[in-house]
């Protein structure tokens, strides 16, 4: 930055990497839209869908990169510090809204329940038929749900374990300890693919499948976006391992670090409210797989 600096703010260099990523969100799109339509596009979809994927994640490593390198050079002062955190702040509050919606849809089904039947997993709908609105129930007549006192409660103690190992990892980067910082990422990264492992190992043995009724549709949706966003949050914590690993984050400067905790406490309390709602309120009187 040519002169001498009289602010406290951080001037950016220009960057072809937020255009870059811009092109590579609408690659990635259209090439969802393609993909979903084989009989049309054919292979299309999955060429435009992967170029739009190695967009995304050639941005992601040279995008973040970039904001790696300010803040090893010192270009994050304490006024840009603090709009990292307001834009963290807002960040997390839409991912709130995100889930809002799927709650939203998921109490609209049970309040709402319509009339349909599993038979032998095959789902019937009664809609219209005489005596149909006697067995609108939710979940669906004859469906088996999972039991929550099992994998799920185990995924819970999980995610309830790792939140306390990243407070533990932070408490330890606060304190100027390295060690402790390391060892209690492992633990939280540890537990973060275990969860994932556990989920997908859920999803196998589920007696019911994605789209067959509102039921099922709603807890994949709700259960399947929160997986994901336990997968990213653990890649944003192995990056934070693999900086403090690089010797990166001070006792008094490590917002890479808070941001990802924040994260990681997010999707810890959402599955509490999913446990809560889709596992055991939602599943209550049905007969248990």
């Amino acid at each position: 930055m040519a002169g001498s600096k009289t602010h406290d703010y951080h001037i950016l260099e220009p960057d072809i990497w937020p255009l870059i990523g811009a092109f590579a969100a609408l690659t990635f799109t259209t090439g969802m839209v393609l993909f979903m339509h084989p009989e049309t596009f054919g292979s299309a979809g999955k060429i435009v869908l992967g170029l739009g994927v190695a967009g995304l994640i050639a941005t992601f490593f040279s995008w973040f990169g970039n904001v790696i390198k300010e803040a090893q050079q010192g270009d994050h002062t304490p006024v840009v510090q603090l709009h990292l955190r307001y834009g963290m702040i807002l960040f997390i509050a839409s991912e709130v809204m995100f889930f809002v919606g799927w709650f939203w849809a998921f109490f609209d089904f049970a309040l709402f329940p319509k009339p349909i039947e599993v038979v032998e997993g095959v789902t019937t709908s009664l809609f219209g038929q005489e005596g149909a609105a006697l067995i609108a129930q939710f979940p669906p007549k004859g469906l088996e749900v999972l039991d929550p006192f099992s994998l799920p409660l185990l995924n819970t103690l999980i995610l309830l374990c790792s939140g306390t190992t990243v407070t533990w990892a932070h408490h330890a980067l606060i304190h100027g300890d390295r060690d402790g910082l390391k060892k209690g990422l492992w633990a939280t990264i540890g537990l973060g693919l275990l969860f994932t492992g556990i989920q997908a190992y859920e999803y196998g043995i589920a007696p019911f499948a994605f789209g067959e009724n509102n039921y099922s549709s709603a807890f994949y949706m709700a259960t399947g976006f929160h997986g994901f966003h336990v997968l990213i949050g653990t890649i944003f914590l192995i990056v934070c391992l693999g900086r403090a690993y690089k010797g990166h984050f001070t006792p008094r400067q490590h917002f890479g670090f808070e941001a990802a905790a924040w994260y990681w406490h997010f999707v810890d309390v959402v599955w509490l409210f999913l446990f809560v709602v889709v596992y055991i309120w939602g599943g209550w009187g049905a007969p248990v797989h």
